[in-house]
């Protein structure tokens, strides 16, 4: 496939060294060499290049290795198998607020309002997937949100993207070290909660500090429990409706007494939003992944069946089962298992022990969520520091490839689960669920604006939609849908704050207070840096292209070892 040969000569001898490089179109690559990149310093020599490259990637420490010969200092390492992702794909959307929230949200929404909000954040969401797909696949690195809309748009939004994408994590730690101490209220009371966090705390801080294949394997399980618990609800969940199990036969009768209710869609939207993110973490991944140009393509190919399977046909079956206006839903949170709409539908088919169950899959579902944002929040912290948007000492990593510094900072950040013991763990919880609620968002909308300048920027740039390794469907519609929707919801989340008689401030501020947080830093930074939005001809496309030729010596490499 490829022809052709590169020679590097090193500024610091006279020596000359000569490597093999596939290239399907040398004048291309020559072109794209040739441009001028004010945007990134890095390209100013070649060999500034591959230190950079050599710092951060490497084929999993193996001697010999295209990484080996770059740099043989510590790097992230490429541990993640192709089951990992996969199950980190599926599992990466399934937690609290599918198992306990969807219930509030057939009770606020009605069924009928509850499949529209579920489903039209389940398209906004899949789209989404699909520019980052494109984007992943062709440069993935890990942390890469803000990487990417800093090298397509504007320096100042990466910065500020890439610390709201860390907070997002960061908090999300907190978050459900929060809701793990409420999980083990439910069987073990008089413990306090602030016990269960620090256990939950060491847990998930050993699991990120073994190595990414630590993180991988304990996602790769607590995943496989989630997707079974799934399988086995809609299983159930039809063998109740249709009478076999129960004695009762509910078809659509219970469906269509709740239908749609009007405005509440409004503040189911912010709920719907909240229970897919994770999804994007398939592209933190990317970067540690074993194959990304093969294996990232195929998990998020995954992103359309998952939604329908998991989130679609789950409220379906509660809409079905349990009637909207059954004031236990209503209750549905996680400091009452007993009410999940799951705890329900699993009573109605006889199984006594419902509630000691689901509270176990909850359990694993907040440690599940606690071991990524520990592991997404400090690969993003990682990405900035090596772009020099945060302090230098946080670049340093293991033999092991693990960030240390960033991995300790984020749990620090985590240590805001112990806030519960002082002002009660209703409140703290709420507050870090709205805030991480919003911020997610936002990193959904630098994504779908990130992947509309990067298709925009490659083909005024000359080159091939074909020879993209993934290419996102419907586009300029799916990034122009998916920012749209966000917009939407970001602005009418807090419907039922300012809608209130008399309005509630502290509600208020706690449902926007994420907007000028973001706005602020991006502002700091544009003043400051004096940056300014990158012209589409001025994109840098060449250390990407690069970036392509080094992955595929990497491939040559694993085609090679499998057959010799």
């Amino acid at each position: 496939m490829f022809k052709g040969k590169r020679t590097k000569k090193n500024e610091s001898s006279s020596s000359h060294g000569t490597e093999e490089i596939d290239m399907n179109d040398m004048n291309k690559n020559d072109r794209m060499r040739s441009r001028n990149t004010p945007t990134d310093d890095k390209m100013s020599s070649t060999g500034e290049f591959y230190e950079d490259v050599g710092r951060v990637y490497s084929r999993s420490g193996q001697s010999g290795s295209i990484g080996d010969v770059i740099d043989d200092s510590p790097k992230l390492q490429r541990g993640l198998k192709a089951r990992h992702l996969t199950m980190i794909s599926l599992g990466g959307t399934i937690g609290t607020g599918l198992f306990l929230a969807s219930g509030a949200s057939v009770a606020n929404a009605g069924p009928g309002g509850a499949l529209i909000a579920y489903a039209l954040i389940g398209i906004m969401v899949f789209f989404m997937m699909e520019c980052l797909g494109e984007m992943a696949t062709f440069l993935p690195i890990s942390g890469s949100f803000n990487n990417y809309a800093g090298r397509f748009i504007d320096p100042a939004l990466g910065f500020a993207l890439g610390w709201n994408y860390w907070y997002n994590w960061a908090v999300t730690v907190a978050v459900e070290l929060t809701a793990g101490s409420m999980v083990m209220a439910y069987w073990l009371p008089n413990i306090p909660g602030v016990v269960w966090s620090v256990v939950f705390l060491v847990i998930i801080l050993a699991l990120n500090l073994v190595s990414v294949k630590g993180y991988g394997e304990a996602e790769y399980w607590f995943a496989l429990i989630k997707v079974l618990t799934i399988l086995i609800f809609l299983l159930l969940g039809i063998l109740v409706d249709t009478g076999v199990l129960g004695g009762v036969h509910y078809g659509v009768e219970v469906f269509n007494r709740g239908g749609v209710q009007g405005l509440g869609i409004l503040s189911t939207f912010l709920t719907a939003g909240f229970s897919f993110q994770g999804t994007e973490l398939i592209g933190v991944a990317a970067g540690e992944s074993e194959n990304p140009r093969k294996n990232v393509p195929r998990a998020i190919k995954q992103v359309f069946w998952r939604i329908l399977l998991f989130y679609i046909l789950s409220i379906l079956i509660i809409g079905l089962i349990v009637p909207y206006d059954d004031p236990l839903l209503l209750r549905s949170d996680i400091t009452d298992i007993s009410v999940s709409p799951f705890t329900l539908v699993f009573i109605k088919a006889g199984i006594a022990p419902a509630a000691h169950i689901m509270n176990a899959v909850i359990l694993t579902t907040v440690l599940s969520a606690g071991n990524s944002g520990l592991y997404a929040s400090s690969r993003t912290l990682l990405d900035l520091a090596n772009e020099g948007k945060a302090p230098k000492f946080f670049r340093k990593i293991t033999k092991n490839g693990v960030p240390i510094w960033c991995v300790l900072a984020t749990a620090v950040i985590g240590m805001l689960a112990f806030l519960t013991s002082l002002f009660g763990d209703g409140v703290v919880y709420q507050w870090l669920l709205n805030i991480s609620g919003v911020a997610g968002f936002i990193a959904w909308l630098g994504i779908a604006a990130s992947h509309y300048r990067f298709r925009t920027a490659y083909v005024a740039q000359g080159y091939k939609i074909e020879d993209l390794p993934f290419k996102a469907r419907l586009f300029p519609l799916g990034p122009m849908f998916a920012f749209g929707i966000c917009s939407f919801v970001l602005v009418g989340q807090g419907y039922d704050a300012w809608s209130s008689d008399p309005v509630d401030p502290a509600s208020l501020v706690a449902c926007y207070i994420g907007i000028p947080i973001v706005v602020i830093i991006f502002a700091s930074y544009k003043i400051i840096k004096k940056t300014k939005l990158i012209p589409l001809l001025e994109v840098d496309l060449v250390i990407i292209y690069i970036y392509i030729i080094f992955f595929s010596l990497q491939d040559e490499e694993d085609r090679k070892k499998e057959d010799p």
